[in-house]
């Protein structure tokens, strides 16, 4: 089975190259496609001069609808006769990583090999702090748990390979940026198994400004919609608001 990086992004011109780069050299990626998620600069553009299949929305549809765009032109692809021997794998990577992007690749062989339906990446402390308080990972995480009785060490983590069954567990994907933590939930559901890695990854981290407390807001709106849909319980919901 071979592996295909999905890349979801939006205006990511500065960064999207190098990300490319990376993924492109990581041992056993077939392809790797890069969905422009509505951007307004030149992402798209410099995607593909690094050699990337690039797939564009016209306007902002939302990660969640990113990563199935990005899913679907891998299998159509297949499908179509190039490669029509393989079935994928997925590895979703976020498009600001740059060159550490190629520490993604330490989440495939344990789906390779079977030992994992799905692989999560677990970062190390970033360079720059966040701005947040702790109250969407704490709501993510308590979700999960009450839900499955996973364990979540960083529930909104994006970098992740992930089988076909298990992408196919998970479908329809949670809206927005609740797609991860209704992936975690959907595949331990499903009786997979996944497995979080320690991954050397560095990006951007959202700012404490309006932007980001906007960007956390929405973030908090879409992953509790994701529990909600998979039953949560009010009682939950309540404790991470509080933080206890």
């Amino acid at each position: 089975m071979g592996v295909a990086a999905i890349i979801p992004c939006k205006d990511e011109a500065y960064r999207i190259a190098a990300t490319v780069r990376a993924v492109r050299g990581i041992d056993g990626v077939d392809l790797v496609v890069v969905v422009d998620d509505g951007s307004t600069d030149e992402t798209a553009a410099r995607a593909h001069d690094a050699g990337a299949h690039v797939v564009r929305h016209a306007e902002n549809s939302g990660k969640a609808a990113a990563l199935d765009t990005g899913v679907r032109f891998a299998r159509a692809r297949a499908a179509g006769g190039v490669g029509s021997a393989m079935a994928w794998h997925y590895l979703f990577v976020d498009g600001d990583l740059e060159e550490s992007a190629s520490a993604v690749g330490v989440l495939v062989p344990p789906v390779l090999s079977g030992e994992a339906d799905m692989t999560i990446a677990t970062l190390p402390p970033q360079k720059v702090s966040g701005g947040g308080h702790g109250f969407v990972v704490r709501l993510a995480r308590d979700g999960i748990r009450e839900l499955t009785g996973f364990e979540a060490a960083q529930p909104l983590s994006g970098m992740r390979c992930l089988s076909d069954a298990a992408f196919d567990a998970a479908s329809p994907l949670a809206r927005g940026w609740g797609v991860e933590v209704g992936l975690t939930v959907d595949v331990v559901r499903a009786g997979l198994t996944v497995l979080e890695v320690p991954c050397e990854l560095h990006h951007r981290v959202t700012g404490s400004d309006w932007r980001g407390q906007l960007h956390r807001a929405k973030q908090y709106r879409d992953v509790l919609r994701a529990l909600r849909a998979r039953g949560l319980s009010p009682r939950t919901i309540g404790r991470a608001a509080r933080g206890s």
